[in-house]
């Protein structure tokens, strides 16, 4: 089912329970079924109005680009194409019109309608619709049904497509994907049928408060809010990472879902009597010593690996290891003389694939599983998984996969850059650091300001170089192709050949 109808169906139940808060404010289950509503009219127009949302109405499926820059007005959105019939596409709304106009979408929602009353169904048309906690069954078949008072907001089921669960129904861009716009595009029940296990490993139901503190255009954060909605929870999405936010938030959130590196600092400023109880973490490896941390500050750790093509693959959640997701099987394909291997997977939750025959690291052999180049030790069924990191290159960077080849495709654009190597750089807190190395030649090196000003107009902020440097000439294999690895060393070793740009 649509995860909008869900969000609906606990308006109908709830309507005055709290859903979301954000910077702008908050919204009951009411308000945000209004809006949803409301915007999914306007998606479904047949011709123009004053807002210019509306369109030729919108085909079942139809990919929709979101760039609204509020979070809690990208859920509205993102729910809204999801209950008119659309793929909602969570972008990032400091994209430059070059990025956007890559997005291989049907149609580009940069803002909402306005806030506008709907009329109020009667208890007859709203008995139509099924309770979200009456096991399926409408509110009039379990005597519940909605009062005029309650400002019963949800539509005659008939009013919007049928979902079936093999509709297109939810895409996101793959961490560092926007040098090149990659989006992963997933099936209904890929994406929604994981919700139940995922409420059960982490405890999450609608009693709870749901910290959210990223942006939602991120796979990892936009699953979590999404997932808060559906289970009848209140979702806090300020939308980005502030730790001087943190005492705020921590004093109603009683779950949380982080990066790795954000813990010790929910932790430093977690305070005695704090509602936290449990914080998911996803996105990167956790450091050792900080679930047992956490649990001296009475929170629970359920930790998990997974990528954006594959969703969630293993979970860890008393500290014994990572084991396979609930219906997923993993293999670690070793070749011969090889200590490591790469992870498959094979589960119900893993992706299509990409949009508009992007590329990218995922592959798919013909017995359905997927890999997407990690590494990881010798694995057999029933024992813990233990990855060892990317084989593909890609850089973990405080819970997010940058790939560098997105990064050098942006940086060549600029002048005096010959070419241009992206490396990992470790570094303490967020496991390392976007590293950018320019070859110049003879010519006058470009100044790092320069670079930063593509960096900022062109890449996320995860993609953005932390470090740069130049060299008169990259280091080559014998196929022409830039040696990644001996610039690593070498920029490592502090050769001198590599000068620091300020």
């Amino acid at each position: 089912m649509p995860v909008a109808a869900q969000v609906l169906r606990h308006a109908s139940d709830h309507p005055h329970r709290l859903a979301v808060c954000g910077p702008a404010g908050e919204l009951s289950y009411a308000e945000l079924a209004r809006r949803i509503r409301d915007t999914a009219a306007h998606l479904t127009a047949p011709g123009g109005t004053a807002s210019g949302l509306a369109g030729p109405g919108l085909a079942r499926g139809a990919l929709v680009a979101i760039s609204v820059a509020d979070p809690v007005d990208q859920l509205i959105a993102a729910l809204a194409t999801d209950l008119a019939g659309g793929t909602p596409l969570l972008c990032d709304p400091t994209w430059d019109e070059r990025v956007r106009a890559a997005i291989p979408a049907d149609r580009h929602l940069d803002s909402l309608p306005p806030a506008g009353a709907n009329d109020v169904l009667s208890p007859a048309e709203a008995g139509r619709w099924p309770s979200a906690e009456a096991g399926g069954r409408s509110s009039a078949e379990v005597g519940a049904g909605p009062s005029v008072e309650t400002g019963m907001l949800v539509p005659h089921a008939a009013k919007w497509p049928q979902p079936e669960d093999g509709d297109r129904a939810w895409a996101c861009f793959s961490s560092g994907s926007t040098g090149r716009p990659r989006a992963v595009v997933r099936t209904r029940a890929s994406w929604t049928a994981s919700f139940p296990w995922v409420s059960e490993l982490a405890g999450i139901g609608p009693g709870d408060v749901v910290l959210v503190p990223g942006p939602l255009g991120s796979s990892l954060y936009g699953f979590a809010a999404v997932h808060a909605l559906a289970v009848g929870a209140t979702a806090l999405v300020p939308g980005r990472w502030s730790p001087g936010a943190l005492g705020e938030q921590l004093g109603r959130a009683t779950v949380a879902h982080l990066v790795p590196h954000c813990l010790p600092a929910v932790l430093e400023a977690l305070e005695e009597g704090a509602p936290l109880r449990t914080v998911v973490i996803g996105g990167a490896a956790l450091p050792t010593g900080l679930r047992e941390r956490a649990a001296d500050a009475g929170v629970r750790v359920v930790s998990y690996y997974g990528a954006t093509e594959l969703s969630f693959v293993a979970a860890d959640v008393d500290g014994a290891g990572l084991r396979p997701f609930p219906g997923v099987e993993v293999q670690v394909r070793t070749l011969p003389g090889q200590t490591l291997g790469e992870v498959w997977a094979r589960s119900p939750w893993l992706a299509e694939g990409y949009l508009a025959g992007a590329a990218g690291p995922l592959r798919v052999d013909g017995d359905g599983w997927m890999s997407v180049g990690d590494v990881a030790e010798p694995y057999l069924p029933g024992e813990v998984l233990r990855l060892r990191g990317r084989g593909d290159g890609a850089i973990q960077t405080g819970g997010a996969t940058v790939v560098p080849e997105d990064v050098e495709e942006v940086l060549r654009s600029v002048r005096g850059v010959g070419d241009v190597v992206v490396v990992g750089s470790p570094h303490p807190d967020l496991g390392a650091v976007v590293t950018a190395i320019v070859e110049v030649g003879a010519g006058i090196p470009p100044s790092r300001a320069a670079l930063e000003a593509v960096a900022r107009g062109g890449l996320a902020a995860a993609q953005r170089p932390r470090r740069w440097y130049a060299v008169d000439s990259l280091p080559r294999t014998s196929a022409g192709k830039p040696a990644r690895g001996l610039l690593s060393a070498r920029l490592a070793g502090g050769d001198p050949d590599l000068w620091r740009l300020t």
